[in-house]
């Protein structure tokens, strides 16, 4: 640990720390938490020099978790945060296995600074782990945040977009200026907010959804005739409703559609 007590910010990390404390505050006030007799069970994925830990330990209707990969920053949490060490989690929040490691906890959601790096990861495992995670309060790079909440039809909305808003409901809560990190990003950040929807299955095949959306947006600026064609054949001539459009313009209902038709025409 450095003499002055500070951790020191890793790029190979992708670490930029939060330092405004009202930002913080905000960002643990928008997760949803439980009653002090039944706290609502939270991890938050990279905690640096906990500011935003702070805040989210003073809510007593929370139960919090954290995940924390950097040596120097486990170091700096144990020694100002004492009564959190025995939830504290000194590995790759990406390698966590969250059903053995939490899996007492029922639900947990999911909180943080996400690094710039690993945000779309993240949110991979987030979908991977979606009936375990009710909620995710995250801060990310502005146009990860701009993609994974834009509706169909936008230039954003992509293969994070789709996925993503195949299970939660997605929130754009706000921007957060470059000058309130240390260091600094050379980009805005915004904090999002996913809840959970009430599906429990598509009324596809998921894994051929999944390959269906990744197609479609392989090749963005062509129909999705032909970007579907490339990966999957030409279906015996057959077309499908949606193969004269591009893929932006598919919501998700649209692109569960298709993977059932797909799924029935496979050759």
């Amino acid at each position: 640990m450095q003499e002055n007590n500070i951790v020191r910010a890793k790029k190979h990390l992708g670490q930029h720390f939060l330092t405004d404390l009202n930002i913080a505050r905000k960002i643990a006030g928008a997760v949803t938490g439980g009653t002090p007799d039944n706290p609502a069970s939270v991890l938050e994925v990279g905690c640096g020099m906990g500011i935003l830990t702070r805040f989210l330990l003073e809510r007593d209707d929370l139960k919090v978790y954290g995940a924390e990969i950097d040596s120097e920053s486990v170091d700096y949490l144990r020694l100002h945060y004492p009564d959190f060490t025995e939830r504290l989690y000194p590995e790759d929040f990406l390698r966590m296995d969250l059903r053995q490691k939490l899996s007492p906890c029922g639900s947990l959601s999911i909180v943080g600074n996400f690094p710039y790096n690993i945000s779309s990861q993240i949110f991979f495992k987030v979908i991977e782990n979606r009936d375990l995670i009710p909620q995710v309060v995250g801060m990310v790079q502005k146009e990860v945040a701009q993609r994974i909440a834009e509706p169909p039809g936008s230039r954003q909305y992509g293969i994070l977009s789709v996925l993503l808003q195949a299970w939660y409901d997605i929130e754009y809560l706000f921007t957060v200026n470059e000058n309130v990190f240390n260091p600094p990003p050379k980009v805005k950040s915004a904090v999002i907010r996913l809840n959970r929807n009430e599906k429990t299955e598509l009324g596809c095949d998921e894994h051929l959804f999944v390959k269906v959306v990744k197609a479609a947006f392989g090749q963005r600026r062509k129909m999705v005739r032909n970007s579907l064609r490339s990966v999957f054949g030409n279906f015996g001539g057959r077309e499908h409703r949606f193969f004269n459009d591009r893929a932006e313009k598919l919501s998700v209902d649209n692109f569960v559609e298709l993977t059932y038709w797909i799924g029935l025409n496979l050759e």
